[in-house]
């Protein structure tokens, strides 16, 4: 922790501000210990003044060929690096892991927990007085933040930005979502193979993250929900000067961060997370941030359940007419105002906890209470909003005791009501196996049902939940039906989707019960999922049910799905619950 003394200058009189930096208990010491740390870091050519008590800053990178979302970062990384160096501070940059959404099997999910624990400890074990952390795609965020949450020193975050909107054929096309309604049009015999290809080059044409309201966009939004970024952080392009000089401002800030002893837990407040909860309703946003903001609360020490998600997301309307809910792009929400628009909405409205602190040193209000919108086509106004009261939905029943959430913005709306006959996958395989059948015992009015696909069960709970429909279905013109899982969606895709039902069938949850045929209740407006099946019958199915064997039993797979939580708790290892500071007690030699 950095802590201020006042000391008095001889030669002047006047009173200084001397900091007791984290980082002198490495390089300020002149025993053996000082000699090693400063010695090893002069051979890249850093001159003995380095060492000062000047701030020293880790830029925490997540650049790798294997995560094209996050490849322009070491250009990213120069800009906070000249930031620092012209505050004065001392920068460092190092590698964390980096997990790529569309490379990383069986999901980039299953190895998060990894990634927080990599950065937290990298963090620690360093001297280092405040970090800079970037990130981009959808795991890269969430394990950062909670990997440096754990440590608690001055953070700032900065994100990669989106990438400018893909262009095909004269219409705007966007990552993920349009990737599904393509791959449905294919095997509905709608669309060539030509043309899927045509349109694979022409998608994703620059540097940055998926730039629909995905999961990327959405974690890009939190930060600076959070108070965690400096404001513009979510929308800027990749490829837009103006994403580089908030690197080299956010480089620039978390010296002075430091300086003035701002802590993330400072940031990080209960009154922050409620912002961010609002502003997700606000924006449309995934559904893969309950778990994250769950996960990265609970390390902070802030309590945060899915319930909260309910309570703050239930009248908040959609104002953002962004794919997958609407027409719309993220470049085009940067020309429009982005999220500080949406936020000087919800503080207009009473909606947002304006007095919480920001990485800025100021309020999240004082930060956005100016903002203009330029598109009001894009961003709603809140007396006419692109959808109303559409925050996530946090559903209770019999089949789901602990919860499942459902996005209302991306669903059909007649279909928010409605009781159907389940047609029942046992797991991922046996649904790729027959969904394409014209055997399969199908109709629209049916509701799919996935098993096995949750934390435990996958491992790593995929984003599979979002199941393509059966071309039998999709001939007929039919674009959605209602599916329930245990595994999460893509914040890219869209439909009538329950989600994180739990618990997950592989550890036993009722989902694991349920057999075609038996009918299930699902009412949005009344929060209720229901298997309508007696307890006796169930009671006897659990009898006969055994719990499916994990594909690996050692290394990290055995450690996942031994100490993994369920999705209402975050999804994170039980141990990894809390906040452990930045104390290292013992030298290394």
């Amino acid at each position: 922790m950095t802590e201020s003394k006042k000391k008095a200058d001889k030669k002047t009189g006047k009173t200084a501000t001397k900091l007791n930096l984290r980082s002198s208990q490495w390089f300020s010491r002149n025993d053996i210990y000082g000699f090693i740390y400063r010695s090893w870091m002069k051979n890249r050519g850093i001159p003995h003044d380095q060492f000062d008590g000047r701030p020293v800053i880790g830029i925490c990178n997540t650049w790798s060929e294997l995560t094209p979302c996050n490849s322009h970062f070491r250009v990213l990384a120069e800009q906070v690096r000249q930031g620092v160096l012209e505050a004065g501070g001392f920068p460092l940059e190092f590698p964390v892991t980096s997990l790529g959404e569309t490379l990383v099997r069986p999901t980039a999910m299953l190895l998060r927990n990894l990634a927080s624990m990599d950065v937290e400890e990298t963090i620690r074990a360093n001297p280092l007085d405040g970090v800079v952390l970037l990130f981009g795609c959808d795991k890269t965020t969430p394990s950062l933040l909670m990997g440096a949450s754990s440590v608690n020193i001055p953070t700032i975050g900065v994100s990669g930005g989106p990438m400018l909107n893909g262009k095909y054929r004269g219409t705007d096309i966007g990552s993920g979502t349009n990737t599904w309604s393509m791959s449905e049009d294919v095997r509905a015999g709608k669309m060539t193979l030509d043309e899927f290809h045509e349109a694979e080059s022409c998608m994703h044409r620059s540097h940055g993250h998926c730039m629909v309201m995905g999961t990327a966009s959405t974690m890009a939004s939190m930060v600076e929900a959070l108070g965690v970024a400096l404001p513009g952080n979510a929308a800027y392009p990749a490829v837009d000067g103006r994403r580089n000089v908030l690197a080299r401002e956010s480089g620039r800030r978390i010296v002075q961060m430091v300086k003035e002893d701002l802590t993330l837990s400072k940031v990080l407040t209960r009154e922050a997370f409620e912002n961010a909860i609002r502003t997700n309703a606000a924006i449309g946003g995934s559904t893969n941030a309950v778990i994250h903001l769950i996960a990265i609360a609970r390390r902070i020490g802030v309590e945060l359940s899915i319930d909260d998600w309910d309570q703050f997301g239930r009248d908040v309307h959609t104002l953002l007419n962004l794919m997958p809910s609407g027409k719309y792009l993220m470049e085009d929400f940067c020309y429009a105002g982005g999220l500080p628009v949406v936020l000087r909405t919800l503080g207009e409205e009473g909606l947002l906890n304006k007095k919480a602190l920001t990485v800025t040193g100021n309020s999240i209000w004082d930060n956005n209470k100016k903002a203009e919108c330029f598109n009001r086509d894009v961003i709603t106004e809140w007396k006419k909003p692109f959808k109303k009261n559409t925050g996530i939905a946090v559903l209770r029943g019999n089949l789901c005791p602990d919860g499942a959430i459902i996005k209302p913005s991306a669903a059909t709306p007649k279909l928010l009501k409605h009781k159907g006959r389940a047609v029942v996958f046992e797991n991922i395989e046996d649904f790729h196996k027959r969904i394409d059948s014209p055997k399969l015992d199908i109709d629209e009015t049916c509701i799919m049902v996935l098993k096995n696909c949750g934390p435990k069960g996958y491992p790593g709970m995929a984003e599979v939940g979002n199941m393509p429909l059966p071309p039998k279905i999709l001939k007929k013109g039919i674009t959605d039906m209602i599916r329930i899982s245990d595994a999460r969606m893509s914040g890219t895709a869209y439909g009538t989707v329950v989600l994180h039902v739990a618990p997950e069938a592989a550890a036993g949850g009722p989902l694991a019960l349920v057999e075609n045929g038996d009918m299930i209740e699902l009412d949005v407006a009344k929060r209720r999922l229901h298997l309508d099946v007696s307890e006796e019958v169930l009671a006897k199915r659990r009898e006969k049910w055994k719990a499916p064997k994990p594909p690996l039993d050692r290394g990290y797979y055995k450690l996942y799905v031994d100490h993994v939580n369920q999705a209402n708790d975050g999804v994170d290892f039980d141990f990894l619950v809390g906040c452990s500071g930045s104390k290292v007690p013992r030298d290394n030699h």
